[in-house]
């Protein structure tokens, strides 16, 4: 379980994120952390979150954002809200690391979400980009699809999708969450 202090690796994304406050500590109100990009991580895939904004800041080193696929790099100091519905993605395209102040409001869930994925690369059970094969994936869009969405295909496509594919992957014996990564 997320808290104060906690950090968790991705080895597959390169980045690290330490929990600064939980939803727990903050009733509800925001998810605040502290994430590490490695030199040259990867971009992971353009998505958005249908309720939440979040706020970030550039502490060390460069960040590469595409919002609304427009690509712009931040520097120490720089500041961006990416509102609602927004499409974007992040990484560190540098041979430095890069270390953010990232803030998500409300927090709602993307804190088990965040650990989930995390815990899933651990266990190498993800392709080499940190994704997880189409059945699992289609558990997590389901079950978090109300913090987190891919860009494309459009939605109503995703739940069409992975609607079908839902009960196979649960026949298979894959899960929405796992206690152990949320431990």
């Amino acid at each position: 379980m997320a808290h104060k202090g906690k950090e968790i690796r991705n080895p597959k994304t390169g980045q690290t994120i330490q929990f600064v406050k939980t939803r727990a500590d903050t009733n509800g109100r925001y998810l605040e952390l502290i994430s590490t990009y490695e030199s040259h991580s990867k971009e992971p895939i353009p998505h958005y979150h249908p309720r939440q904004d979040e706020y970030f800041e550039v502490l060390q080193g460069e960040l590469s954002v595409r919002l609304k696929g427009k690509l712009t790099t931040l520097q120490p100091g720089d500041t961006i809200h990416i509102e609602r519905n927004t499409v974007h993605s992040m990484w560190n395209g540098t041979a430095e690391k890069t270390v953010i102040s990232w803030k998500t409001v409300p927090a709602m869930d993307t804190e088990y979400l965040l650990e989930l994925n995390t815990g899933l690369a651990n266990d190498d059970k993800t392709n080499a980009d940190g994704v997880p094969d189409l059945l699992q994936v289609a558990l997590m869009m389901n079950h978090y699809d109300h913090v987190f969405r891919v860009a494309k295909p459009p939605f109503f496509v995703q739940k069409v999708i992975f609607g079908i594919l839902t009960p196979f992957a649960r026949l298979l014996g894959y899960k929405s969450y796992y206690q152990k990564y949320i431990d």
